[in-house]
């Protein structure tokens, strides 16, 4: 494995460790529950960040979204659809989110992240490096495109756990 498989690798494989820790004892009212009645709720940001980083990396990839592959808007109770990733949602789309089983959120999120890590180690510097998208300046490569959903992902796993902060008072994440 060259070293940049290594750091993604590492760096994708922290998101599902903090979707656990935010999810541990989590009620379903709180995963709900939009921080001063107009913030993000936990269960939207966790779904957010696994759906973008799905989205995103089934497309470098020319594969399936995991999303459908492992039925999991049925796993979820996510009345959503493979075109939906929540990008341009307005604070009362994602205040009104739900998900039947905001436990399942996490391990969609595991599963997202195992496929991106699968792809990954099928990536050489070369691959990386290729530019995917030049109407950006500077443009995309696969490798920063891939950094970039990762770095997503992380801060809105971060989010998450405030907002738990802020939903449950006296919740503090153990790390």
């Amino acid at each position: 494995m060259t070293a940049a498989q290594e750091l993604l690798t590492d760096a994708a494989r922290r998101a599902p460790e903090t979707a656990r820790l935010v999810l541990d004892g989590l009620s379903h009212t709180a995963a709900h529950e939009p921080p001063g009645g107009i913030q993000n709720p936990v269960a939207w940001l966790i779904w957010h960040a696994a759906r973008q980083q799905d989205v995103q990396v089934s497309q470098l990839a020319g594969t399936e979204q995991v999303w459908d592959q492992g039925d999991w808007a049925e796993r979820t109770g996510v009345n959503r659809s493979s075109g939906d990733m929540g990008f341009g949602d307005s604070a009362e789309q994602a205040t009104s989110f739900l998900a039947e089983n905001p436990q399942e959120l996490g391990g969609y999120l595991e599963a997202t992240v195992q496929r991106t890590v699968a792809y990954i180690q099928t990536l050489d510097d070369e691959s990386l490096a290729e530019v995917i998208d030049s109407s950006w300046d500077p443009p995309v490569t696969r490798g920063v495109r891939l950094v970039s959903t990762i770095d997503d992902a992380a801060q809105h796993l971060g989010q998450a756990a405030y907002a738990r902060s802020l939903v449950e008072p006296g919740w503090k994440a153990p790390y």
